[in-house]
């Protein structure tokens, strides 16, 4: 999508909108004054020993107002407005509603696959009727309670933390101890450290004095900082909210504290915490743009149907890059086990069958196609990501 082309097209349109205004307020400004002064004369023409006749000065009044042909001063700004206008439609209509079958290529998909990751899709997301409902239209419900049973756990204890409850959380958290210490997950902390300031928030300054030794105090010696600020809550008991820690009370924190809940629940399933078909989603229409601005190039060459890879490279954002990949600059394949990136002794880096096919099979020394160093093929190292 070509957005400087919009706003170009948008600012002249713009452009002629406000000169269009200006020079209608201008034959208003001119006709009212012509008419203002026409009503001067025939008051005046009223008046004892006055040589004037209202039929006169209506009738020159006519011929002024015929003389200015206010139409065709706002009929000639209008048509330039209309034509920058219909101008803007048709560039908004070809850019913002582009025909994406064409950068569709025809594979076979797993319809089973692909209903399973819609219904899960839904599951996560929270939205079990509809994910229900989806799986009776499928017939997809073999699987239906796999996929359903887990997301509905989260859900049940997310909501009781909407509602301040840490319990189920707690228990949760408490059965899976072993997993989230060898993920390195803080969240048993955090729900601990919540607990604590909500019942110190409700003034019982002894229990909360218990449940920081009994579940706080384990995590003392790594998070010492976090533990003596802890207990220096403790002075604040039932006032807490007009305390220097005030800010432990932000409902903030149980948004963020729900959001590590779920982040960690989803990693324990070894799923990722965002939907993959929003990720899919999402990274697909970051694509498109580029990708049809490609296939309108490359219309009618059959040479497209058969590619293996994009002869153009596609950026996605940082939160899309979910590994290291190397693209070789010569050939444009991304590197593989058979096919490695290699580095070559002036600095710059090709894939090894690149590197092979220039050496002639590392028979001969070739030259870097970024700079004019000799490369000896049997110099070169692979490199790893």
């Amino acid at each position: 999508m070509e957005l400087n082309s919009i706003k170009d097209a948008f600012d002249r349109v713009t452009k002629k909108q406000k000169l269009s205004c200006s020079k209608s307020q201008e034959v208003i400004d001119q006709i009212r004054q012509e008419i203002e002064n026409a009503i001067d004369k025939v008051q005046s023409a009223n008046d004892p020993g006055s040589q004037l006749d209202y039929k006169s000065v209506l009738a020159q009044l006519k011929d002024t107002l015929h003389n200015m042909a206010p139409l065709s001063q706002l009929e000639g700004t209008q048509k330039e407005l209309n034509v920058a206008v219909s101008k803007y439609v048709k560039l908004l209509e070809k850019s913002l509603n582009p025909d994406i079958s064409k950068a569709y290529r025809n594979i076979d998909f797993d319809s089973h696959m692909l209903n399973q990751i819609i219904a899960s899709h839904f599951y996560r997301q929270g939205l079990f009727d509809v994910g229900d409902h989806f799986i009776r239209e499928t017939g997809e419900t073999e699987s239906a309670a796999a996929m359903k049973s887990p997301f509905l756990e989260m859900y049940q204890i997310i909501e009781a933390m909407d509602s301040q409850d840490l319990g189920p959380a707690l228990n949760w958290a408490a059965n899976n101890s072993d997993k989230l210490s060898e993920s390195g997950s803080h969240l048993m902390l955090k729900l601990h450290t919540m607990q604590f300031v909500k019942i110190l928030q409700d003034g019982n300054r002894d229990e909360a004095l218990m449940y920081a030794r009994t579940h706080l105090a384990p995590f003392a010696s790594s998070h010492m900082a976090d533990f003596q600020k802890l207990m220096a809550c403790l002075l604040w008991a039932g006032k807490l909210d007009s305390s220097p820690y005030n800010a432990l009370l932000s409902p903030a924190n149980w948004d963020s504290l729900a959001e590590e809940f779920k982040r960690q629940f989803c990693n324990l399933l070894g799923q990722s915490h965002d939907s993959p078909l929003s990720v899919t989603v999402a990274a697909g229409g970051q694509v498109l743009p580029p990708l049809l601005k490609f296939m309108n190039v490359m219309a009618g060459k059959k040479q497209v149907e058969s590619m293996n890879h994009l002869p153009v490279p596609v950026e996605l954002d940082r939160e899309f890059q979910f590994h290291s990949i190397f693209v070789c600059p010569v050939s444009k394949d991304e590197s593989t086990e058979d096919n490695p990136p290699m580095l070559l002794s002036c600095g710059h880096v090709l894939c090894k069958q690149s590197i092979t096919k220039m050496s002639k099979n590392s028979t001969k020394i070739f030259k870097c196609p970024y700079c004019p160093t000799d490369i000896d093929a049997g110099q070169c190292r692979q490199l790893y990501f």
